[in-house]
């Protein structure tokens, strides 16, 4: 009797098996799909930034800046680390947000040449908003799998990055 088909990564992985019997192709089984729910969640959050006329990359910024409390500011060097891009790609997306608002430049108090980049009340107000919305968003992506279920595969993700990103 044929295996009965759930998803498309169980038909991938049948063609591989039967035109490759030679590899062992189960890790598909985990990553093909890690890398499909990747492409939705991606097409989640841009809907859900959308909704705010914010880029994935303008929420990234303005997430990272509310995340670390009062008075909601970070040097662009650390804002780069914790978006991962270059001390280049950041300087311009910092000259984007403030050109909307969402950000300021200060000085740096302990450094005449250093710069820090604050969270404004508009972009306070735009991150907070967009950020329920996407809560709301990941939520409803992640209700048919029961609590005990997130949390078994946030374990199993979390051991999973852990490796990977030593």
């Amino acid at each position: 009797m044929a295996e009965e088909h759930t998803d498309e990564v169980d038909l991938i992985v049948d063609a591989w098996r039967r035109e490759r019997p030679d590899l062992d192709v189960d890790p598909l089984l985990v990553l093909s799909r890690i890398t499909r729910l990747a492409r939705r969640l991606d097409q989640t959050r841009s809907s859900a930034f959308a909704t705010h006329h914010l880029e994935a990359w303008e929420f990234d910024v303005l997430s990272a800046l509310r995340r670390v409390g009062t008075p909601y500011e970070l040097s662009p060097g650390a804002l780069g680390q914790q978006t991962l891009v270059t001390s280049g790609t950041m300087t311009n997306r910092v000259d984007r947000l403030a050109a909307r608002g969402f950000v300021e430049r200060r000085p740096a108090p302990n450094d005449r040449r250093g710069v820090l980049v604050r969270l404004t009340d508009a972009g306070r107000q735009v991150v907070d908003a967009a950020f329920e919305d996407l809560l709301a968003q990941e939520q409803r992506l992640l209700a048919s799998l029961p609590v005990a279920g997130r949390q078994a595969l946030a374990a199993n993700l979390r051991r999973l990055l852990t490796t990977l990103e030593g």
